[in-house]
């Protein structure tokens, strides 16, 4: 499956829901204003331009309820102030507030290896089991990843990490 997929997921049922119907009211009365209008440049526009605007009409609302959805869910999942997020990216006009999250937003949190609880990213030790979650190396004290058999730096033999026992 796609990432786009999988990202798109994220979005609540509810505002799907709420998106679905709104595409479908504006696509309605949008027919209904087509079929009771008396314009007569309207009368003549080709049926393909006609559908056109009926599916086009809604559009451009359905995309930016989307996109507050996704702020929404995506804000609650990395941890992040989300009810705040979600109201700036309503009130602050022409999608600014949209485009903000996305260039403000933390990274997403990820689970410790000694206890699998969910943590923000940059910190040195998981505050709940005291795991190491940014190990150095013993000689040089750079940063080192975990699984690394050797410090990349000054080629010093790493200790393997011991599996906790909870």
């Amino acid at each position: 499956m796609s990432r786009f997929r999988e990202e798109l997921k994220v979005i609540p049922r509810a505002v799907r829901i709420i998106v679905a119907f709104v595409l479908l009211g504006l696509s309605s009365a949008f027919t209904l204003f087509l079929i009771f209008s008396h314009d007569p440049e309207l009368i003549h526009t080709p049926r393909f331009g006609k559908l056109l605007m009926i599916v086009g009409v809604g559009i451009v609302p359905a995309i930016w309820l989307l996109l507050i959805g996704y702020v929404y869910a995506d804000a609650k999942r990395r941890g992040m102030r989300y009810v705040m997020w979600t109201l700036l990216a309503i009130f602050i006009p022409n999608a600014i507030g949209i485009i903000l999250y996305f260039i403000l937003r933390d990274p997403l949190m990820k689970p410790c290896p000694g206890c699998a609880q969910v943590l923000k990213s940059g910190y040195t030790f998981c505050p709940h089991c005291g795991t190491s979650l940014l190990p150095t190396c013993p000689h040089c004290g750079r940063s080192v990843e975990l699984g690394w058999a050797n410090c990349p730096q000054c080629g010093t033999r790493l200790p393997s990490p011991a599996p906790r026992t909870t």
